[in-house]
C-alpha cells in the first residue's frame, strides 16, 4: 500500500545513466563546512592554551604545604599526604575544599612513604627530652633537623614542624582515619592525662576506606588481568567469530529464525491466556471481590482476586488478536523484510571489509574523548596556586594581622620572618582566577563540551555515510558480484570526506543542539528539584520527554539523509526531505522492516553475549578445565573481573558488527523503494532488486522472460 496521497513528494524518476552512487558530484553545504572547520581550529587553539597553562598534576597528585607534589619529582617515593592536625580540617573556619584543590585546612601537610599505623601523643615528660628522641623524622617537615642544637620540643610543636599526635590511618592518597578516636589536640601539653583545654570528641568515619583498601584491591585486579589476558582475548575473539557467522548465516536462516520468533511470541501469548483463565477459574468460587478488598498497597492481595485475572485475560487476548491479525494482513511485508535481511547478509559477504569499519569509528571516537578529557583537565588546572601566610596554633594579635592576607612562597618560606607569630605557615588558598584565561575557564569548558559533542556526532555521521555509499554500490550493481566496483568502502569514504563534510557537519550540528538543550534541562532539573512544585515537575518531565523524542527522530532522519547523500550527492536538506517523503510513502513497510530487524538483532546480541558470557563463567570459575593445566582459576583473586570484561567486550563487538548490518538493511531498503519508483521491469527500466524480492512482489524483468522463451 502506498501513502503518496498523504506524503506526495516527488517520486524518483527513471534515469538511464544511473547505476549506483553518483560519481560526478559537487561539494554540499559549504557554509556549514567552513563553520565546522572554524570550530575545529578554535578547538585546537583551546587545547593548545590549556596545554600551555594547565598542570594536571594538581588533580593527579596531592600537594604538601611547601607546594611539592606527593608521588612525583623529589617525592616520588612518598605518595601519601599526611595532615599533622586533622582536627583543624573539621573545626577551623579556614577550611578550603574544592573539586580540584583537594581537601585543604590550616595545618602542616607532608608527603610520607606510608601512613602511620599506630596511636601516639605527647605527654608532659616528652617536653623535657630532645626532639630526636620524641618525633619520627619521616613524619616531620623535610627541612627540619631534629638534631639541631637549641631546638626544643616546644618549638617543634608551636611551629608544627612535626606532628604532636598521630592516629592509625590508611592510605587513600591522603592518610585517613580508620577508627573512632577521641583526641586531645595538645596546644602545649597534657598534664598527667588531664586535658588542660577540653575539646569535643572528634569522630571521622570513612566507610569507603575502612576495611576496604582500594589500592590493594586494584593491585589484585591488575594481577588477575595480567594472568588471564590471553584467555580474555580468546573470549573476545570467539565473540567476534560468532557475530560474523551469525550475520553471514542470516542469508540462509533468516526465514526460519523470524518465523520461529513470531510463533514463539504467539505461543507465549497463548500460554498467558490459558494461565490467566486457569487462575480466574480457581479464584472465582472462593476469593473475595475487588469491591470488598478496596485499595491497598499490598499488591499480592490483588493477585488473589478473580477480577484481576479476568482483566489480565482480556488484555492478553486483545493483544494476541492484534498481533495475529497484524501478521496475517502484513505477511507480504514480513516476507519483504526477510528478503531484505537475506540480501543484506549477502552484501556483507561480498564486502567483508565493512565489518571492520567500526574499528575506524571507534578509534576516531576514542581520539575525541581523549582530547576532550585532556583539554577539560588542563583547563581546570590552568590557574597558578596562591599561597597565604596562615597562623596554625596561635591567636595573638601578631598572627591576626597577617593571617590570610600576606602572600608567600611555600618553597622559600621560613617562620622566622614573622617573630611575632612563630606558628605562621605558608598554606595553599586557591588557584589564581584573575588572568584573562582563568576568567573565561567556564566559557571555554562549555566550548569544549559543545565541540566535543559536534565532533562525536560528525564521526558517527561519517561512518554511516561511508557504509551507505558502499552498500548502495552493491544494490545498484545489475549483475552481482561482477558489476560491484573495486574497493567500494574506500571510494565511499573518500567521496564523503571530499564532497560532503559540510552536509555531515550540518546534520551533526542539529543533533548537537538538541543534545545541548537536553543537558541544560537536566542541569536545571537537578538544581531546582527541591524547589519544584508538582506543576513544575510535570512541565519539566514533559520538556525532557519531548526533547528525548526529538533527538530520536533527528537521529532517524539524519541516518536516512546520509544514505541519500551517499547515493545522490545532494545537500542535507534536500536529502533529508527526499528520504522522509520516500519513507512516509511506504510507512507500513518501514515499520515492519524495523521491527523484524530489531527482533533479529536483539536475538543475535543475546546469543553472542549470553553464549560467550556463560562460556567464560564456566571457564574462569574452574568448571571447565583445560588439558595440561595451562590455566588454573585458583590463581585468580576475583574470577568475576575477567568474566565481566569478556561480557562487556562481547557486547561492544556484537554492537559494532550489528550496527554495520543495520546500516546495510536501511540502505538496501531505501534503494529498494527507489527501485520500485524508478523502474517497471521493462527492457528500458529493469529492476535491480534480487529475484527473491521480485518473486514476493510478483514482479519480473521482461528481459529475463525473453531469455527463457529463447531457451
Amino acid at each position: 500500500m502506498s501513502y503518496s496521497f498523504l506524503f506526495p513528494g516527488e517520486p524518483a524518476e527513471f534515469d538511464p545513466g544511473f547505476n549506483g552512487p553518483i560519481k560526478k558530484r559537487g561539494c554540499t553545504d559549504i557554509i556549514c563546512c567552513i563553520l565546522f572547520m572554524a570550530v575545529i581550529i578554535g578547538y585546537a587553539a583551546v587545547g593548545i592554551l590549556a596545554w600551555l597553562y594547565g598542570d594536571p598534576r594538581h588533580v593527579l597528585y596531592p600537594r604538601n604545604s611547601t607546594g611539592w607534589f606527593c608521588g612525583t619529582g623529589p617525592n616520588k617515593d612518598r605518595p601519601n599526604l599526611f595532615y599533622f592536625d586533622f582536627l583543624k580540617c573539621a573545626t577551623s573556619v579556614n577550611v578550603m575544599a574544592t573539586a580540584l584543590n583537594g581537601f585543604q585546612c590550616p595545618t602542616t601537610q607532608v608527603c610520607v612513604e606510608s601512613c602511620p599505623g599506630d596511636f601516639s601523643a605527647l605527654f608532659v615528660d616528652a617536653y623535657f627530652k630532645k626532639p630526636a628522641e620524641v618525633f619520627n623524622q619521616s613524619l616531620c617537615v623535610p627541612s627540619v633537623d631534629l638534631k639541631a642544637p637549641g631546638l626544643t620540643v616546644q618549638q617543634v610543636v608551636d611551629q608544627e614542624l612535626c606532628p604532636f599526635f598521630r592516629v592509625p590511618t590508611t592510605s587513600a592518597f591522603v592518610c585517613v582515619f580508620t577508627v573512632f578516636v577521641e583526641l586531645c589536640p595538645f596546644a602545649s601539653y597534657c598534664l598527667k592525662g588531664e586535658i588542660t583545654r577540653p575539646v569535643p570528641a572528634f569522630v571521622l568515619i570513612s566507610d569507603v576506606v575502612n576495611g576496604f583498601n582500594a589500592r590493594e584491591i586494584g593491585v589484585r585486579i591488575f594481577e588477575d588481568f595480567a594472568s588471564s589476558w590471553p584467555w580474555i582475548l580468546i573470549g573476545l575473539l570467539i565473540a567476534m567469530v560468532v557475530s560474523m557467522l551469525f550475520l553471514l548465516l542470516l542469508r540462509f536462516t533468516a526465514p526460519v529464525m523470524v518465523w520461529v520468533l513470531i510463533i514463539g511470541l504467539l505461543g507465549a501469548g497463548a500460554y498467558g491466556i490459558w494461565h490467566c483463565y486457569w487462575e480466574y477459574e480457581n479464584h472465582r468460587q472462593n476469593s473475595a471481590t475487588i469491591s470488598e478488598i478496596g485499595f491497598t498497597t499490598n499488591f499480592q492481595v490483588y493477585l488473589q482476586v478473580q477480577e484481576t485475572w479476568l482483566a489480565f485475560l482480556i488484555i492478553i487476548s486483545v493483544a494476541e488478536a492484534i498481533i495475529l491479525l497484524t501478521i496475517i494482513f502484513l505477511r507480504t511485508r514480513i516476507l519483504i523484510a526477510i528478503a531484505l535481511i537475506q540480501e543484506s547478509s549477502k552484501a556483507i559477504s561480498h564486502m567483508m571489509s565493512a565489518l571492520l569499519y567500526p574499528l575506524v569509528t571507534f578509534v576516531l571516537l576514542l581520539v575525541c574523548v581523549a582530547y576532550w578529557g585532556a583539554t577539560a583537565l588542563y583547563l581546570a588546572t590552568s590557574g597558578n596556586p596562591i599561597y597565604r601566610v596562615v597562623a596554625l596554633n596561635s591567636t595573638t594579635s601578631g598572627c591576626q594581622s597577617i593571617n590570610g592576607t600576606v602572600s608567600c612562597d611555600p618553597q622559600n618560606f621560613t617562620s622566622s620572618a614573622y617573630p611575632d607569630c612563630p606558628s605562621a605557615s605558608c598554606i595553599f588558598i586557591k588557584y589564581n582566577d584573575e588572568g584573562l584565561l582563568q576568567r573565561n575557564i567556564f566559557n571555554l569548558q562549555i566550548y569544549n563540551a559543545v565541540a566535543f559533542l559536534w565532533c562525536v556526532n560528525f564521526v558517527i555521521a561519517l561512518g554511516q555515510c561511508t557504509l551507505a555509499g558502499a552498500f548502495a554500490s552493491y544494490y545498484w550493481a545489475f549483475s552481482k558480484p561482477g558489476d560491484i566496483p573495486m574497493f567500494p568502502l574506500s571510494a565511499s569514504f573518500i567521496r564523503s570526506l571530499r564532497y560532503h563534510v559540510g552536509s555531515l557537519a550540518f546534520g551533526s550540528l542539529i543533533l548537537t543542539l538538541v543534545q545541548v538543550v537536553r543537558i541544560i534541562l537536566e542541569y536545571i532539573d537537578h538544581k531546582t528539584r527541591s524547589a519544584q512544585n508538582p506543576c513544575a515537575r510535570f512541565l519539566m518531565c514533559c520538556l525532557k520527554c519531548c526533547f528525548w523524542c526529538l533527538e530520536k527522530f533527528i537521529k532517524f532522519l539524519n541516518r536516512n539523509a546520509y544514505i541519500m547523500i551517499a547515493i545522490y550527492g545532494k545537500n542535507f536538506c534536500v536529502s533529508a526531505k527526499n528520504a522522509f517523503m520516500l519513507l512516509m510513502r511506504n510507512i507500513v513497510r518501514v515499520v515492519v522492516l524495523d521491527k523484524v530487524t530489531d527482533l533479529l538483532l536483539f536475538f543475535g546480541k543475546l546469543l553472542v553475549v549470553g553464549g560467550v558470557g556463560v562460556l567464560s563463567f564456566f571457564f574462569f570459575s574452574g568448571r571447565i578445565l583445560l588439558p595440561g593445566n595451562t590455566f588454573r582459576s585458583e590463581t585468580l583473586n576475583y574470577y568475576w573481573m575477567p568474566i565481566i570484561t569478556v561480557i562487556f567486550g562481547s557486547y561492544l563487538i556484537a554492537h559494532g558488527f550489528f550496527s554495520v548490518y543495520n546500516m546495510c538493511v536501511d540502505t538496501l531498503f531505501l534503494c529498494f523503494l527507489e527501485d520500485l519508483e524508478r523502474h517497471d521491469g521493462s527492457l528500458q527500466k529493469p529492476y535491480y532488486m534480487s529475484k527473491n524480492l521480485m518473486k514476493i512482489l510478483n514482479k519480473s524483468n521482461k528481459a529475463a522472460k525473453t531469455d527463457r522463451k529463447k531457451k
